[in-house]
Parts: C-alpha cells; structure tokens; sequence
C-alpha cells in the first residue's frame, strides 16, 4: 500500500465575528500551505465559529511545532484561548482500553486494528477482571489485571490509582471504556477531559446508568440504541459524539435486546473513536461540532 500523504490538522473554535475564515486561510496561504479539506460552522445559539482544516505538510516550509507555535498567535489574535489544537498524521495514536467482562466492543477495535481499519497502536487493555487477558495478548498488546474489590471504598481508590499510573506511563490520545463498568472518579474525569471516551448501551439521555436493556423492555421501547461520549463526572451526561439505534418489538425479550444492542455498540464506538482520532470532534460545552 502506498504511504498516505502527511497532512496537518488545524481545529479551531473561537467567539463568532467577521473575518475569521479570512485570517485563518490568510495565515496558511502566506505560507504556501495547501488545504484539502476545509469545514466550518456556527452555532447561533452560543454565538460560536468552529472549523477543520487539513493542509499538506509538504506545502509548508516548517514543521509541526512551529506550526503550532505560530498558528497560536492566529488563535490568540482571535480570542481562541485554548480551543484550538494542531494535528499531525506522522503521529502515531495511542489509545489504551479499558475493559470488564464483556467482550464484544474489544474484540472489534483489536479487529479493526489488526485489519489495518484503525491506524492506531493499541499501547495496552486494563481490565478489573482477568477474562479478555487471552484475546488481547493474542494480538501482541499487553493486558494487565486491576482487580476492583466490591463494598471497599478504599481499595476501589487504590485501584483506579494504579489504573491511572498504567494509562499514563503510555500518554495515550484516547482512553477507551469499552464496556468498562466501574465510574471513573471525578480526579480522573477531570484530567482525562476530551480523552476518555465510553460508549453507553442505550440512546442518551433515556435510561442513565446500570441494566439500561432492563430499563428499556420494562418500558416497553420500540427502539434501543447506544451513545459514544466523553466521560465528565456528570454519570453518563458528557458530551455526545455518535448514537445509533435498532429497531425492537414487544416480542423482544431482555436477552434479544442485548444482542441486536451489541452490533450497535461496536460500530458506534468504533466511529465515535475514529473520529476523535482524526481531530473532527470540537467541544464546547457539554455539546460537540462533528465535521
């Protein structure tokens, strides 16, 4: 296969104003830098411009770390503050995955990987059980076991210590709770902001929480779906970047509805991941732009 072209990734959000788009494609061209894709949009409701742009690499005479220190200015100038950030594809992604006992979300990101769908590097898969040890190191990454005590409110914080100390000896551009059924404390929330990403087994914001296939055939839904979202402290409230649903009937049982719901939740975290990865998710709020 050929080499993909390198390219960098400008992603920006700054208040809305006349003039933006024109000192943003100013700054590039000045520089001879090619862009190839370009997206935009503004939300009326906040009074926010927000865009994408992809540049040729090989059109600019400096490389990634000069671009980010001089587009900073063009972010500044702008009032950007910090909502702004500079990609660049010759960096190799990391993600690390967190995992419980269900197994289908991991099965399909290590597929995709393997196949060559996701270009990252799985770095490692956490888990507070030890079941899905043989499939991850059957795909050469390591697994490492946190076991998680029930009831012990205490070794639950010296867990989740040790969790964090894994994470982040891999400095990871995505934190993945694929099925990861334990609640990230607020420390970590906070300092994995727009890098841990969960998928919910329902269509947010109905049926928060524990047993959501439970709580949707008790009420009798006629559509089940799942949420790809960033983590926040605010239990299954973070902002949403993909949902998908399927169709149930009231013949459904709770067990059927767990089945047609696990193709959902694959697919929806595989997109949802996919498109952090490749700079296309801009938060502002507790609502997301995805271009």
């Amino acid at each position: 296969m050929p080499t993909p072209e390198r390219r960098y990734t400008i992603t920006f959000g700054c208040p809305d104003r006349t003039g933006i788009i024109a000192r943003i494609s100013g700054f590039l061209a000045e520089h001879g830098g090619w862009i190839v894709e370009a997206a935009y949009h503004t939300d009326p409701d906040t009074g926010w411009f927000f865009t994408r742009q992809v540049v040729r690499a090989d059109s600019l005479p400096f490389g990634t770390d000069e671009l980010r220190e001089r587009f900073g200015e063009v972010a500044k100038s702008l009032s950007a503050e910090s909502n702004w950030r500079v990609g660049d594809s010759g960096e190799r992604d990391r993600v690390v995955i967190l995992v419980s006992k269900a197994g289908h979300c991991l099965y399909d990101l290590l597929g995709r990987v393997a196949a060559g769908e996701l270009d990252v590097d799985v770095s490692a898969v956490i888990g507070n059980h030890a079941s899905l040890g043989d499939i991850t190191r059957a795909h050469g990454i390591p697994f490492h076991h946190v076991p998680f005590p029930a009831g012990d409110a205490d070794g639950k914080a010296q867990a989740f210590a040790q969790v964090r100390k894994l994470v982040e000896e891999h400095g990871p551009h995505a934190v993945v709770l694929a099925r990861f059924m334990q609640v990230l404390p607020a420390d970590l929330c906070r300092d994995w902001a727009g890098r841990a990403i969960n998928i919910h087994h329902s269509f947010l914001p109905s049926f928060v929480g524990a047993r959501p296939y439970h709580q949707a055939h008790a009420r009798g839904v006629k559509l089940v779906g799942a949420t790809c979202h960033y983590v926040t402290a605010d239990l299954d409230a973070g902002p949403i970047i993909e949902q998908d649903v399927i169709r149930v009937d009231h013949g459904d049982s709770v067990e059927d509805m767990v089945r047609k719901g696990r193709d959902i939740e694959k697919v929806t975290l595989a997109k949802g991941l996919r498109w952090h990865l490749e700079s296309r998710v801009l938060v502002h709020g507790n609502r997301t732009v995805v271009f």
